[in-house]
């Protein structure tokens, strides 16, 4: 029993304790590499820690201006956010979570300005300045607003104004009008409709005093003149809003025609096409009708009669004896008048010549005639419907024509949806035949490690397969080999084992084996025999007089 209980003494020190006597019989060599390994893991564990817990960075501002761009640096530091750049120095870049919240905090603080001055120009205006320095800082301010309200504008990235007011004078004849110049810098891609060019010139235009649209310019960042550029289709005698009216006009008949067909011949079954011939001139007609009254309801304006009488004086006298006559007595006068060609009083023929004038009234229409622009001179329309499918007993399809009597009557309803007009020249034509089979489009799937969902979520299973993969290093390259070199190591210095005895007997830590009672009494047994001393110094030592005997 004594000798189990000497055996048994030999295991009975804490776990902890054997653990630290094997670690101090490792060597120097062993000890410092061991403390190596030991930071590198915890070094490891603590950033992949750091680096999970990472916040991902999204762009607060891009292209600022250098002085803005301090100005918000200040701000961010002032308010402890992190910021970083992005590698081209283009943008500020700030946690993801915090983007909305910094944005409204920097714009309570008026930031970012643009690199633009509006009106706040003059509220620090100090006291004594000039009449010019004023008129300077206003026409800077007018210049800023008006630059601001342009960048508004979806396809403008920033613009800048010039504006050039000459002073005013006295003189009417010395008088100079204002003039602009607007430059824009548009976004990667994008281009100004001719109606945004419109827009920003005429709010240029009206911001300024006497300015008018035609002296306002506005180029872009490539050096192009937005302004009275000319338009190929205009110069060609044509315009674009015209070609658009055509296009709108040529799609309504088209709904009226599909409309009609489609509950008949139902949908995808048919197609129609319609070409507008219209008439853009706009013609101006005056014409002044002169017409007679009827003869029973005639209508006399004015009348006008002359009559007039001669006459002619009579033969003074004919040779012979009839001269030598006295003159025949006076007799009373004519009152009658004589005949034309008949010899009067005196024997003098008298002349009688009569005019008359009458002017009727005539009828006088004046009619004044302006043909609206956009009237339709002809129209053709060409209509084609599919083959009738009816699918046979055994499962198989067949497509039919149409017959006579369905064809007659689609060219019917499709002529009264039209308005077809023989006086004009329209044209239809319907006809029937079988559609080919088209193969439907198929929409290329996108590729998962291009999805932005698929990489967001991979990117977070990175950051735990890294922190595992730390772990897993941490563990089985240096936590387990250490423990197998400090569980292989020589027991500490102590009783010696009994001849025979297997280092198996004691595992590591120090425990015991568990062999039964016959085999700790056989090992006592031959302790105590093979070295009594160390059998007497135990029993010494348990009964507490080893060390106090010897002093």
């Amino acid at each position: 029993m004594a000798s189990a209980d000497i055996v048994a003494a030999r295991g009975s020190a804490p776990p902890a304790l054997q653990v630290f006597q094997r670690i101090n019989q490792l060597s120097q060599r062993q000890k410092l590499a061991a403390a190596a390994a030991i930071a590198v893991a915890v070094a490891m564990v603590v950033g992949a820690l750091l680096w999970s817990r990472t916040p991902d960075y999204a762009v607060l501002f891009s292209n600022l201006e250098e002085r803005d761009g301090g100005a918000i640096v200040t701000a961010l530091q002032q308010q402890n956010v992190p910021y970083r750049f992005s590698p081209g120095g283009g943008a500020i870049l700030v946690p993801s979570d915090k983007v909305h919240d910094v944005r409204l905090k920097l714009a309570a603080q008026g930031l970012p300005k643009g690199g633009l001055v509006g009106f706040e120009l003059m509220e620090n205006q100090k006291l004594g300045v000039s009449q010019f320095l004023e008129q300077v800082n206003y026409q800077r301010a007018l210049e800023g607003e008006l630059a601001r309200t342009i960048m508004s504008v979806a396809s403008v990235a920033g613009a800048r104004v010039h504006l050039a007011i000459p002073r005013q004078t006295g003189f009417l004849r010395d008088e100079q009008k204002p003039t602009a110049s607007v430059m824009v810098n548009l976004h990667p891609g994008r281009a100004m409709e001719p109606a945004q060019v419109a827009g920003i010139v005429h709010l240029v235009a009206s911001s300024v005093p006497q300015l008018a649209n035609d002296n306002v310019s506005v180029i872009d960042q490539n050096g192009n003149l937005l302004t009275n550029r000319s338009d190929p289709l205009r110069n060609a005698g044509l315009d674009a809003t015209q070609l658009s009216y055509v296009r709108e006009l040529e799609r309504g008949y088209i709904r009226r025609i599909e409309a009609i067909l489609a509950p008949m011949v139902g949908e995808g079954n048919y197609r129609a096409q319609v070409t507008a011939d219209v008439d853009f001139n706009q013609v101006e007609q005056t014409a002044e009708t002169y017409k007679p009254n009827p003869t029973p309801n005639q209508a006399i304006r004015s009348q006008q009669t002359n009559e007039q009488l001669t006459r002619e004086p009579g033969a003074t006298g004919v040779p012979g004896a009839l001269t030598n006559q006295p003159p025949v007595p006076a007799t009373a006068p004519i009152t009658n008048p004589a005949v034309a060609g008949t010899p009067g009083p005196g024997g003098t023929p008298v002349n009688s010549n009569t005019s008359s004038t009458v002017n009727y009234e005539l009828d006088r229409t004046i009619q004044h005639v302006r043909q609206a622009a956009g009237q339709i001179k002809r129209l053709s329309v060409a209509v084609v419907v599919n083959h009738r499918t009816t699918t046979q007993p055994n499962g198989t399809t067949r497509t039919t024509p149409l017959t006579e009597e369905e064809m007659g009557r689609i060219t019917a309803l499709v002529r009264e949806a039209m308005g077809f007009n023989q006086g004009r020249g329209d044209s239809l034509n319907v006809a029937s035949a079988p559609f080919a089979a088209t193969p439907e489009a198929e929409i290329p799937e996108m590729p998962m490690w291009k999805d932005p969902e698929m990489l967001a979520l991979g990117k977070e299973l990175a950051k735990y397969l890294a922190l595992f993969a730390a772990l897993g290093f941490v563990y089985f390259g240096v936590i387990r080999p250490l423990m197998r070199t400090v569980a292989t190591l020589p027991p500490a210095e102590g009783p010696e084992l009994l001849e025979g005895e297997d280092e198996d007997a004691v595992v590591s830590l120090g425990q015991p084996k568990a062999d039964s009672y016959e085999d700790k009494l056989a090992r006592a047994k031959e302790l105590a025999k093979n070295d009594p001393k160390l059998l007497a110094n135990l029993i010494r030592e348990w009964m507490g007089t080893g060390e106090e005997a010897k002093k």
